[in-house]
């Protein structure tokens, strides 16, 4: 297919590294295996707690998703599993539609993965990668800010053997500070002491798995003291193995209302998993394949649901285990898949007897780290906007919940674009001293030179729906404050395509500035939009004498038309321009200097 095409035909990336694959790495990819297998256990069993399904739904989802991952993915380094951020909000909105009933809430949750699965692999297939662009640094780092306090804040409870309450994240933040007198001190000594063991460890030697230590301590611990006889909450039966491929149990109208949370689920699953690729393909030395990575994540999500496993994504902490340990394939997730295997298949039963406060220590030591407060600081310090935007994100969904925050997010990207883009300053430019044919602005270089009954002006960014008619208005309001303009030279360089809209703009805008007695001169224009130009019959109003190539070209033109300035003296100064023209920008560095950045 062309690479153009609108369709992408299914590809298969461990077709092409199995073959080429080194085996002198295979010692340190089998130890990183072990590492991931140490972390994704634990992680899994406490994640599904978060979903609000029983541990084994998390089990399930580990060993065919690595596995689908490995054939599909586009990085060698990327580990999928059940993660925090794709668990709170299936989570929250499983709870919405189960009732209470635990049976149903698993049938959701496994149609939840399966659904985001679908979403993502389509949308990879169409090659619609393009889509993972809208969603800011600022406002995932905003988003995922917030879900990491939700879930901490859901987690306490738990942790201290508590009732938990229901309702926003305050509330609940408040319910739980006001059960502290009522405690269960063996659950509450536990998941704080368990807090303890992973925050000082990791602290003390972070590559030793902590999280797997803690698990199997508490095990022994639990079975040996009775914990679940002396009031502290554990896991309960556990079943060994694999279940049978199949759908869940649900109804077309369980399909239809689950659709549309499904797109926003598969939508952070997405943002994690990319997250973790382009970290770590900037730290490799590799690139990442967007498309792929929505279809490797896609097939994922649909084998751990067809498996009954909960929805899945690339993990961050993960996949820094694996940097760490040296692994440089994904060799290391089929090591993790088997031992997972073997896990489930052999020690399931055995973790029954964990105590939940145990899990909910683990998670909350997992999320800790994704309340990033530098970045917050360095978003203040780089740019007030994007501040704004993740500090809108983590409120949204502190106020009105994951999967609200999560749209809020969306749309405040979209928002962000749309105004960034309607926000164009139309400059005016002039020529440059002693350089052949160069132009620049002249709002910071009032010695540059301009013409007298000519006006240069050029569009800051592309001109379509939104900033046409603040572009029309802004073009009007500077040829009124220059009384004698008899030509303007537009510059469209900035615009790689036009729209209905904008096009539409220009009709009326040559009839203003025809009233005005200003002949308008397009330049410099691309061509897509002299595609557009030409379809809407524009290019015939203007006629290709006022539609030129470089700024010199339509300044000459338009002084011969017009008989403005030394029509020998600009012949001999724009002989050039076809090869030589230069358009500088002005950077406003503050008075640190104004030195031009010069784009050919």
């Amino acid at each position: 297919m062309d690479d153009n095409s609108w369709w992408r035909a299914p590809r298969v990336p461990a077709f092409e590294w199995i073959p080429a694959y080194q085996r002198e790495r295979l010692g340190r990819d089998l130890v990183a295996g072990a590492i991931v297998t140490a972390l994704v256990i634990p992680q899994a069993l406490g994640y599904a707690a978060i979903a609000g399904v029983p541990v084994q739904v998390g089990l399930y989802a580990v060993p065919l998703a690595l596995l689908a991952y490995t054939l599909l993915g586009s990085s060698p380094q990327v580990s999928v599993g059940p993660v925090s951020t794709v668990s709170v909000v299936s989570g929250s909105i499983v709870a919405v539609h189960a009732g209470g009933d635990p049976d149903r809430a698993v049938a959701l949750t496994v149609t939840l993965a399966i659904l985001s699965g679908v979403v993502l692999l389509v949308a990879g297939l169409l090659r619609t990668g393009w889509i993972a662009e809208f969603l800011s640094k600022p406002i995932v780092s905003g988003f995922v800010f917030g879900l990491s306090v939700v879930i901490i804040v859901g987690e306490v409870p738990t942790l201290i053997g508590v009732e938990g309450a229901d309702g926003p994240v305050y509330l609940r933040a408040w319910s739980a500070i006001t059960s502290l007198p009522d405690l269960h001190p063996t659950t509450a000594l536990l998941g704080v002491g368990s807090l303890a063991v992973l925050f000082l460890g990791n602290a003390l030697a972070r590559q030793v798995p902590w999280g797997l230590l803690l698990v199997v301590g508490s095990l022994v611990v639990s079975g040996a003291l009775s914990f679940g006889e002396r009031g502290v909450v554990v896991v309960g039966d556990v079943p060994a193995g694999l279940p049978v491929p199949a759908l869940p149990a649900i109804t077309w109208s369980d399909v239809t209302l689950l659709i549309v949370p499904a797109m926003g689920l598969a939508l952070v699953g997405l943002a994690e998993t990319l997250s973790a690729g382009r970290l770590f393909a900037a730290q490799g030395g590799y690139r990442i394949d967007t498309d792929q990575e929505f279809v490797a994540p896609g097939a994922a999500n649909i084998a751990s649901g067809v498996f009954g496993g909960l929805g899945v994504a690339g993990s961050l902490s993960k996949t820094a285990a694996v940097a760490r340990a040296g692994g440089s394939s994904q060799i290391v997730s089929i090591t993790a898949a088997i031992l997972s295997l073997a896990v489930l298949l052999l020690f399931a039963p055995a973790l029954s007897d964990l105590p939940r406060a145990v899990l909910s220590a683990v998670v909350i030591h997992a999320v800790w780290g994704l309340m990033n407060a530098e970045a917050l600081r360095r978003y203040a310090r780089i740019r007030r906007n994007d501040l704004v935007s993740a500090v809108a994100a983590l409120l949204g969904v502190l106020l009105f919940g994951t999967l609200a925050g999560l749209l809020i997010a969306v749309g405040l990207s979209l928002l962000g674009l749309v105004y960034r883009a309607s926000r164009v300053e139309v400059e005016e430019m002039g020529r440059i001293s002693g350089e052949k044919a160069a132009w620049g602005s002249v709002e910071r270089h009032p010695e540059r030179t301009t013409i007298d009954g000519l006006m240069i002006l050029r569009l800051s960014a592309g001109l379509f729906w939104v900033n046409a008619a603040a572009v029309e208005e802004r073009i009007i309001d500077l040829v009124d404050s220059r009384p004698g303009t008899r030509a303007l030279v537009l510059d469209l360089e900035a615009t790689d395509q036009l729209d209905t809209t904008s096009t539409d703009m220009l009709y009326p805008l040559i009839a203003r500035l025809r009233r005005r007695q200003v002949d308008l001169y397009l330049v410099r224009v691309m061509f897509r939009a002299r595609v557009v130009l030409k379809r809407s019959g524009l290019r015939d109003e203007f006629g290709d004498d006022h539609l030129w190539r470089t700024i010199s070209q339509g300044v000459k033109r338009a002084k011969k038309d017009h008989r403005l300035g030394d029509h020998a003296r600009l012949d001999s100064e724009v002989e050039v321009a076809d090869t030589e023209e230069r358009v500088v920008v002005d950077l406003d560095l503050g008075g640190q200097g104004d030195d031009p950045q010069r784009a050919p």
